[in-house]
């Protein structure tokens, strides 16, 4: 009787391995909760899978495949989250003056086989290059001809930020480093641009630390894989103002090298046209001389150069403004009906750019890049 008194029934198994199961699934849930809470960067991997599934799906991956989605691993959504829908680039060949002979060489050189791959199919040799690297100074449109090479080509673009590849976990770093490829590969055609390369990839030294050089060999190694693939269409291109502190390594695999130097004179005159050709100017505007008391400037530099000068507009827009109301002295009710159309007031008072608004500008900026150190005092020419 008492063997029969102290056995377990079949329902009192059945209720005991509820009760561990309940426990278990509360424990383990509580835990992953707890770490995840711990974890600095459970927020911004959730934002970044939250983006990557976003762009994914504009990109057409998820009609296209059904399970492609799904079937991506934790690392490469968070590369996806670096992804550029062609649709949304905003950058074409239009948009880049100046630089006619660098666009017609990247056109035949990378575009063209990947559009006309059909017709290189027999040949190895006449397939896109696996790297291209654009360096020059500063400024000079490097990032706008990675944008527009991927909108004119209808390419997948990931701008790859080098920080994403980095993680406190051992192992972590590399396995980031191999899903930008694996990603990429899945994207195809794709282009993977990393702006100012050589902070990633710079020359190999004893000195490096073991995570570092460790991302960077596989980051080779992976590299080499695509090399060999001749149906892979995944272009790897960086932008670089200091080609010499690459690897010589990198340099190999980047065999498609364009340089993207100051502009001339000419080039100057044609960028400025292009930059205020959308504005309201008038007509007394002398690009040529423009052009020729920028001696020194980059793109970037003209752009800002303009952007100032059509702010010394509404700057003075707004004095008026001031000094408007400071000596109003009508009624209140003529001054609120005044106020209800004040907004288009305010825009149709917006005058023209002048060429005195960019002598101003242009004399400010030279002061700045010379106490800068970035513009030598021997250019520093005044429009008369």
């Amino acid at each position: 009787m008492m063997v029969e008194g102290s056995a377990f029934t079949r329902n009192d198994v059945f209720q005991m391995a509820i009760r561990v199961a309940f426990v278990s699934a509360v424990t383990y849930f509580s835990i992953k909760w707890l770490v995840n809470q711990i974890d600095p960067t459970s927020k911004s991997r959730k934002k970044a899978e939250e983006r990557a599934r976003e762009q994914l799906r504009k990109a057409g991956l998820s009609s296209k495949h059904t399970l492609a989605l799904d079937k991506l691993t934790d690392h490469e959504m968070i590369i996806a989250s670096q992804l550029v829908v062609p649709d949304e680039i905003n950058v074409n060949w239009k948009d880049i003056a100046g630089l006619d002979h660098l666009i017609q060489e990247l056109r035949e050189t990378v575009i063209l086989p990947i559009q006309k791959r059909e017709l290189f199919a027999d040949s190895r040799l006449t397939q896109p290059p696996k790297g291209v690297l654009l360096h020059g100074p500063p400024g000079c449109g490097k990032t706008l001809i990675a944008k527009a090479t991927a909108k004119e080509a209808n390419m997948s673009f990931i701008n790859l930020d080098v920080s994403l590849l980095t993680d406190k976990w051992y192992g972590e770093t590399q396995k980031l480093a191999a899903a930008v490829f694996s990603l990429a590969v899945k994207l195809q055609p794709c282009i993977v641009f990393i702006d100012e390369i050589e902070s990633f990839l710079r020359t190999r030294t004893q000195h490096d630390h073991e995570a570092t050089a460790m991302m960077k060999t596989q980051f080779m190694s992976l590299w080499d894989g695509l090399i060999t693939d001749p149906t892979c269409t995944v272009i790897i291109m960086g932008a670089t103002n200091r080609p010499q502190d690459l690897d010589k390594a990198i340099q190999r695999r980047m065999p498609a090298t364009f340089h993207v130097p100051m502009p001339s004179e000419q080039q100057r005159e044609r960028i400025l046209q292009l930059i205020l050709q959308s504005e309201p100017i008038t007509p007394d505007i002398d690009y040529k001389r423009l052009a020729s008391a920028t001696e020194g400037f980059s793109g970037s530099d003209l752009h800002e150069l303009c952007r100032q000068a059509a702010v010394y507009r509404v700057r003075d827009l707004a004095r008026d403004e001031i000094a408007r109301e400071l000596n109003e002295t009508e009624d209140t009710t003529k001054t609120k009906s005044s106020n209800s159309d004040s907004d288009d007031e305010y825009v149709d008072a917006v005058r023209p750019i002048t060429m005195d608004d960019l002598r101003l500008s242009l004399t400010k900026l030279k002061e700045s890049k010379i106490q800068c150190g970035t513009l030598a005092p021997a250019l520093r020419i005044e429009l008369d």
